[in-house]
């Protein structure tokens, strides 16, 4: 598992994946193109293999998916969720 925590990791992070109010309405995409961190989890998720996804998107590379994965694990981290809403987040939180 990677250190969070540490600043050349966070570095190299923000060199892959960053945010900008004016590409894709803010969403995380992976630095210099339109390809959202989403449209990579969704793309894992339907079952491509990394190897699929860079022959179909030969603009990415492994390290580039990579990082979206890593993105994704450290926000699910922070223990929030938006598919709930806040009253079964908060019962959530009290059954533990």
């Amino acid at each position: 598992m990677r250190d969070w925590g540490n600043p050349c990791y966070n570095v190299i992070m923000k060199s892959l994946i960053t945010q900008d109010p004016e590409i894709l309405g803010g969403k995380p995409v992976i630095t210099g193109t339109r390809m959202s961190v989403e449209t990579i989890l969704e793309l894992l998720s339907s079952g491509m293999e990394k190897d699929e996804i860079l022959k179909e998107y030969p603009f990415l590379t492994k390290a580039q998916i990579k990082a979206a994965v890593n993105y994704a694990a450290k926000l699910v981290g922070k223990g929030e969720s938006y598919i709930f809403d806040k009253a079964q987040v908060v019962a959530h939180e009290i059954s533990r």
